[in-house]
């Protein structure tokens, strides 16, 4: 059943109180999605962790379901992932089955094709891993380069061996060879040539702005400790040295919240809210935003804006709070600007009243 949900926001500014009124409106039902990407101005195509991938027509809510060649496991958090477009391709990030119940965050790629993709891989996060949890992962895509984040897969401190994926982001070109300047040929010997930065747990934000070039991510942190950053050549997030602010589930502590020597993220969240899809906004409909980024959250069900311009003084605002469930990802649209979620079970369009 679609669902319009008028959402109203009190913004205050020195001596003036106002009302303005958004529509959040539900378009399809789906299960359980997780990736989406604009492959043209009126179509979504859209992963389920399930293992489908649907075409969504936003402007008529049509649906069609294409088939596809990935050798995939859903296994708890695992499954189909991110997903993005660029010039008649796709990329996509997937939990591939690597033995009985090995499992590895990988990409492949393939052209769109409405009624058949026929994916290669590009790249495969080694070692393969028995483990249910935190495969990551989104991708972004700048200039020839695409960006990838991969889960450290709940080992911890493997997030520190830079001779492994899990717990690291890389950066490939977009045929899935590697870049001649990545940190391994300038002084990283022993980094793989895929890795562009390690230290991280689970991250799964990962956008491109068009304002300054950078590549943004948001990370889950434990028990407390998300936090959303800049991703930054051949550095290092600290985990699991560092607990961002967090413990362990179990109370027990982790390590400090950041300390000289690592990547200090721009916003940290303690408790947590269990950050996932971003974007740094530029687009029509919320033209007061443009610059500021949008963080979507599971736990917290929440849509937050964080103005970043000012790094001594991040300012962030909830713009809405348990209206949608929990949001899995975020999509500008590129002609209007209005924004798309994943919830749970849906996907939803906001817009100005």
């Amino acid at each position: 059943m679609k669902k319009i949900i008028l959402v109203f926001f009190l913004l205050i500014k020195p001596s003036l109180i106002f009302a303005e009124n958004y529509n959040l409106k539900e378009l399809v039902s789906l299960k359980s999605p997780w990736g989406s990407t604009f492959i043209n101005n009126e179509e979504l195509i859209i992963t389920e962790k399930g293992g489908n991938i649907k075409i969504v027509n936003v402007i008529n809510n049509s649906l069609i379901e294409i088939d596809h060649n990935l050798n995939f496991r859903e296994h708890g958090q695992g499954g189909l992932l991110d997903i993005i477009y660029k010039d008649n391709f796709l990329w996509i990030s997937y939990t591939e089955k690597r033995g009985d119940w090995e499992t590895s965050t990988s990409i492949a790629k393939a052209k769109l094709n409405k009624e058949k993709l026929i994916f290669k891989n590009i790249f495969q996060a080694n070692p393969p891993i028995e483990s249910r949890y935190h495969f990551g992962s989104r991708l972004a895509i700048k200039d020839n380069y695409l960006f990838a984040s991969m889960g450290e897969r709940g080992e911890g401190m493997i997030a520190q061996d830079p001779s492994k994926h899990p717990g690291s982001i890389i950066r490939i070109h977009l045929d899935g060879t590697i870049p001649k300047d990545n940190p391994k040929f300038e002084g990283k010997d022993d980094w793989l040539p895929e890795i562009y930065q390690i230290g991280v747990r689970n991250p799964q934000g990962l956008t491109f702005s068009e304002f300054d070039g950078n590549i943004y991510m948001s990370n889950h942190g434990a028990k407390g400790g998300d936090w959303f950053g800049q991703v930054k050549k051949g550095e290092n997030y600290g985990w699991k040295i560092l607990g961002w602010g967090g413990t362990n589930y179990s109370g027990s502590p982790i390590g400090p919240k950041w300390m000289p020597g690592y990547t200090k993220a721009i916003q940290y969240w303690v408790p947590s809210i269990a950050t996932s899809a971003i974007t740094i906004y530029n687009g029509k409909e919320f033209n007061e935003w443009k610059g500021h980024a949008l963080i979507t959250s599971l736990k917290d069900k929440s849509l937050r804006k964080l103005n970043f311009n000012d790094l001594s003084n991040v300012k962030e605002e909830i713009i809405f709070k348990e209206k949608i469930g929990r949001i899995r990802d975020i999509q500008v649209h590129p002609v209007s600007g209005k924004l798309y979620f994943l919830s749970e079970n849906s996907l939803w369009l906001m817009e100005k009243n």
